[in-house]
């Protein structure tokens, strides 16, 4: 059956609200699912929805005034900035949206000044690869997805204030993106230096780690090397002590701070000289090796030194018996990421450089190794291999059988040389009479200590404080970003920056986005542009070509949100000290590291300079958990075509894999299986959302089926915020069945002709103490999961007040408004569309909050236990004070107890008040015939 919506008459305006047409349902047969004809039967939301948003938009409902009423408490929410894709949000993309415009609508109504904004990080690589795909200008794609994306979030009914729009592509916007390299170059904090690239020659361009896949380029398959370049550079490093310090001061989840702190990667320890040596033992003059150790009580346990591929020193500590094997193995290094060097490579890698050092506490000499497990920008580039106590440095020591020494053993118990020992202990072999350093019983803590101390009296080495952080690579060898505002001086090469009165530097239109092939940006292609000349001087000069990252524009868009047309400045100072920092920030946890880190850097920038008034932009952060596709179940089959169950082997790779339909399945325990063969046991598994996987859910569709208020419904009913969900079109049904209730319980059952009333069913009547309680009890419940971030529970309130609701003789329309109230930030359409029905004439989205009031919530009721000749045989729920009377009524009433009532003669009741009936009872004796 296919659903009709008809309306009649059109909608007008009363009172500045839009007059309810009349809706009449008619249904024709045409091949439509029933599934659809029953959602759209339920309440009439494809017209409600669509009329309630032109509303919004007309009436600039969310808008926030410019001027800040400063006597009102403030709450600024905010979502991750979007990339508008071109393919659209799918609905795993609502969740957090969903999320923050709840809190949104609740704070607006319990008096709080909201900041509700959205924009578009719309500068990036996508955008970029499809104009050189199709030649369409990255402008006119941005726009378009722009485009796209707003109207869908719009069709999702969320109270954005779209006044405050902005793209970190307008020129108006990275004008002071611009501003703010600036000032970063006047702090001593950008610079250039020369740092290793993924350089792809056959695609003539630069590539980003993201973009490198196994040493070769995603696009094409080309292989990719590690080469240095001239790069922008920030200095992140300076701020990193801060950074790591006012994490504490954050409302954050504790695994999002320990990503930022592994990231960070403080430590300290010390810096040893390994001094190297020639063929003969001698020392070389001037020439040693500087490592950096965690563990500087270990030295006595180096057995070996391990450099980077890219080490400055590896050339000349090559052998020529060695060169031709190191030089090959660093190119083949060269086309690993730092993640594929370390994190994911298994199985340790290296080659004998040829060359040997002295350990200084042993004066023994070692061989010097290359391996592509040390990185060249961590610590010195090169490291003391200590293999009884490192599992890294045991398993190549292991491999290519190098010598492992014990030097630590743990207090109370013994060390057997399995495997590494990397934990405290007693220190052992650790004493050499020439170097005269003795570490031998001390605690590894103590010897720590004694060591760093020695190698600064013999300055053999000093202590160090290290960080995993390295500077930011702020260079993007593209078109699609933000250009930087300076010029290099022909003949000479000074940089010279632009003034800050000739920003913006906009980009120059192009119609050839490809790489150059030569390694310079396309935007060298653009040559009246490149070539300018310096206003202060005369001096011809080259703008940069290279363009700034992605990150850049993300950095600090919460910012522009608080004053985002002002012409004059990037923030105004009245209004950041006021709306400043963001109180409640939700998005994905795979921005944790980056995006954040990021921000966080330059808003310290920002705070040492007077920008800003807070040492931190994002007080709350609230990551969101992933939406998964629907549960897909997978068959498997032998060689021979036989069905193999899932649990008959571990390893599965060998046979072919089958899709199975959810109608084949059913569940066994804890286990699915085949319906015809219940002895084959099924893989069934969601998987993340993708155009790859097919298993993308468009929300429009959703929408179109079910309507925007069951899609919010739905995701915040699925479970928690923070937790991963499984996609599920039968849960979907069953929330809207819940709001079609809500609908018909206030609305009233629809006509015979499918039309419904113009007002509600609700009466005048005064509410009973039941209603009340109930009512109360749902407000408190609904306010604090808010508050909590519980939208789950409390939806599940909500459906619990409805279904007491439907017992009701009457719905006075004093309890019902209050519950449309409530329902209003997760249902706002159909919320509106009854408050007006109710007979109210302006929108509820100020409305105050309902408070629950304490004399409702209270318990009136006990259970009380009832026995029968003194044994319990039940219970009975009865109100505080109720008289022995009314007691006994209950009980007799009661089905379980009143077969041991019934038919006797009720020789005695003892009542205590709120603790016990007990009934005694003597059954009647039958007469024999």
């Amino acid at each position: 059956m296919q659903m009709q919506l008809q309306q009649s008459p059109p909608p007008l305006s009363i009172q500045g609200r839009p007059r309810r047409p009349r809706v009449v349902v008619r249904c024709c047969i045409n091949g439509a699912s029933s599934t659809a004809a029953a959602a759209a039967a339920a309440y009439p939301f494809s017209e409600i929805e669509p009329r309630w948003q032109k509303h919004w938009d007309h009436k600039k409902t969310f808008r926030t005034p410019d001027e800040i009423d400063a006597s009102k408490p403030k709450c600024y929410i905010l979502d991750m900035f979007p990339y508008p894709s071109g393919a659209g949000l799918h609905v795993g993309h609502p969740l957090g949206y969903t999320a923050t415009d709840i809190i949104s609508r609740y704070k607006r109504m319990k008096g709080f000044n909201v900041l509700h904004p959205m924009g578009w990080d719309a500068f990036g690589l996508p955008a970029e690869q499809y104009a050189i795909q199709t030649g369409t200008h990255p402008t006119l794609t941005t726009k378009h997805n722009i485009q796209r994306f707003k109207a869908q979030l719009k069709s999702l009914g969320f109270s954005y204030d779209w006044d405050r729009e902005i793209s970190t592509t307008e020129p108006d916007y990275y004008k002071w993106t611009q501003w703010i390299f600036l000032q970063l170059l006047k702090q001593g904090l950008a610079y250039q230096a020369e740092v290793p690239v993924n350089w792809c020659p056959a695609l003539g361009t630069v590539l980003a780690n993201e973009e490198v896949v196994d040493g070769v380029s995603e696009r094409g398959g080309y292989p990719v090397f590690r080469k240095p370049m001239r790069q922008w550079m920030l200095k992140i490093t300076a701020y990193a002590d801060r950074l790591l310090e006012d994490l504490e001061t954050l409302d954050w989840p504790e695994s999002i701070k320990d990503m930022q702190r592994n990231w960070i990667g403080r430590s300290e320890g010390a810096e040893i000289e390994f001094p190297v040596i020639d063929h003969n033992g001698s020392e070389k003059q001037g020439i040693s090796l500087c490592v950096y150790t965690t563990r500087p009580d270990t030295l006595f346990g180096a057995t070996y030194l391990v450099v980077a591929p890219e080490h400055f020193l590896l050339p000349s500590l090559i052998s020529n018996e060695q060169r031709e094997l190191v030089e090959e193995y660093v190119e083949l290094a060269s086309r690993k990421s730092d993640l594929e060097r370390t994190e994911l490579q298994k199985e340790k890698t290296g080659i004998f450089s040829g060359s040997f050092a002295k350990n200084p506490a042993t004066g023994e000499v070692v061989p010097i190794w290359v391996a592509d497990y040390v990185l060249g920008g961590y610590g010195t580039g090169a490291i003391m291999a200590v293999p009884a106590h490192d599992l890294r440095d045991f398993d190549f020591a292991s491999k290519f059988e190098l010598p492992i020494v014990k030097v630590v053993t743990p207090t109370n118990a013994t060390f057997e040389l399995t495997g590494a020992y990397a934990d405290d202990g007693i220190m052992v072999n650790s004493s050499n009479a020439s170097s005269g350093l003795d570490l031998n019983g001390l605690s590894n803590k103590e010897a720590a200590s004694k060591v760093i101390q020695w190698l600064e009296h013999t300055g053999q080495g000093k202590k160090r404080v290290n960080y995993k952080l390295r500077d930011w690579l702020f260079a993007r060898q593209r078109y699609w970003g933000e250009p930087f505002p300076v010029m290099f001086l022909e003949g000479t090469g000074d940089m010279v920056p632009l003034s800050e009165s000739d920003l913006p530097l906009t980009l120059p239109d192009l119609d050839d986005f490809t790489p150059t092939g030569t390694g310079e940006p396309p935007l060298a292609k653009a040559t009246s542009w490149v070539k300018t000349v310096d206003p202060l001087s005369g001096l011809p000069a080259r703008r940069e070509t290279s363009t700034m990252p992605q990150w850049a524009g993300s950095c600090w868009y919460y910012l522009r949100f608080m004053d985002p047309k002002n012409p004059n400045a990037l923030v105004d100072s009245a209004k950041e000290r006021y709306w400043g920092p963001v109180d409640i920030y939700v998005g994905g946890a795979e921005h944790s590291v980056l995006h954040l880190l990021y921000a966080r850097f330059w808003h310290k920038v920002l705070y040492d300079i007077g920008i800003v008034s807070t040492k931190e932009p994002f007080q709350c952060l609230i990551n969101q958990g992933l939406i998964l596709g629907e549960v897909e179940y997978t068959a498997y089959r032998d060689k021979g075509g036989k069905l193999v169950s899932v649990d008959a082997d571990d390893n599965l790779s060998d046979y072919s894999q089958e899709k199975v339909s959810p109608e084949m399945v059913t569940k066994v325990g804890d286990s699915y299986v085949l319906k015809d063969h219940p002895n084959i046991k099924i893989s069934a598994r969601a998987f993340k959302m993708s155009k790859s996987r097919g298993n993308v859910i468009n929300p429009d569709d959703v929408i179109s089926e079910y309507g925007a208020d069951s899609l919010r419904l739905y995701e915040m009913f699925m479970g928690p915020l923070r937790d991963s969900k499984t996609w599920s079109t039968g849960g979907i049904e069953g929330v809207h069945r819940f709001l079609g209730r809500t609908w018909r319980l206030i609305v009233g059952p629809p006509f015979p002709d499918g039309s419904c009333r113009d007002g509600t069913v609700a009466t005048d009547s005064e509410p009973t103490l039941e209603q009340l309680r109930v009512l109360h009890k749902c407000i408190a419940k609904v306010s604090e999961e808010i508050q909590e971030t519980r939208f789950n529970t409390a939806i599940s309130s909500m459906m619990e007040f409805i279904n007491a609701a439907y017992k009701w003789e009457n719905q006075p329309k004093e309890v019902i408004e209050v519950f449309v109230l409530l329902l209003s930030p997760f249902a706002p359409h159909m919320a509106e569309e009854l408050w007006f029905r109710l007979g109210n004439s302006t929108s509820l989205a100020y409305e105050p909050f309902p408070e629950a009031k304490s004399e409702y919530l209270k318990e009136t009721t006990v259970v009380l236990p009832v026995q029968i000749n003194g044994k319990t045989r039940g219970t009975i729920t009865v109100e505080k004070g109720c008289s022995e009377e009314d007691a006994f009524k209950l009980a007799s009433a009661d089905e379980k107890l009143c077969k041991y009532l019934n038919g006797g003669e009720i020789k005695k009741r003892i009542y205590v008040p709120g603790r016990i009936l007990n009934v005694i009872v003597v059954q009647q004796k039958v007469a024999r015939s």
